[in-house]
């Protein structure tokens, strides 16, 4: 875990509310001077803690109206076989996100797809053709909220 401190957590914080905001409005939410804040910010990017910035879409106003979260089981479970379909179902474009998880299942695919038609025809004709997918099943998201503010506890 990266060592943060407070003015580190908080400079965080404020990128969290906003990631577009300006040098000088991190500098007076918490309290430094802009050259500080951007001294911080700049050593939490080169660090790693700050990857980058998100853009946030609404997906039906783009054509993706329908999510889904996909379970998928993979057979046989080989390293080989786990990582060719992780790096296969991770650049489709219908994938958001990709979940590899313990239990039951292997994965976890995040999906958006412009309606039930699309669902259909991405779990049927895309990924029952995989050789190595064993089990699907799918469950349809009614409601998607995030959480972009992430707790951050300091060092002490």
């Amino acid at each position: 875990m990266a060592d943060l401190d407070g003015l580190d957590a908080a400079i965080v914080a404020a990128l969290q509310t906003n990631a577009r905001m300006t040098n000088r409005e991190v500098a007076a939410r918490v309290g430094v001077s802009p050259t500080t804040a951007l001294d911080r910010t700049r050593a939490l990017r080169r660090r790693g803690v700050i990857r980058g910035a998100v853009l946030d879409l609404d997906l039906a106003s783009v054509g993706r109206g329908v999510q889904a979260l996909v379970s998928v089981r993979v057979r046989p479970p080989s390293r080989r076989n786990i990582e060719a379909f992780r790096d296969w179902i991770s650049v489709l474009p219908e994938t958001l996100g990709v979940f590899v998880v313990s239990g039951d299942v292997d994965f976890i695919v995040h999906v958006a797809v412009a309606d039930n038609d699309a669902l259909y025809a991405f779990v049927i004709d895309r990924l029952t053709e995989r050789e190595e997918v064993a089990d699907v099943k799918t469950t349809v998201v009614y409601e998607h909220l995030r959480n972009h503010e992430i707790g951050i506890a300091s060092a002490r």
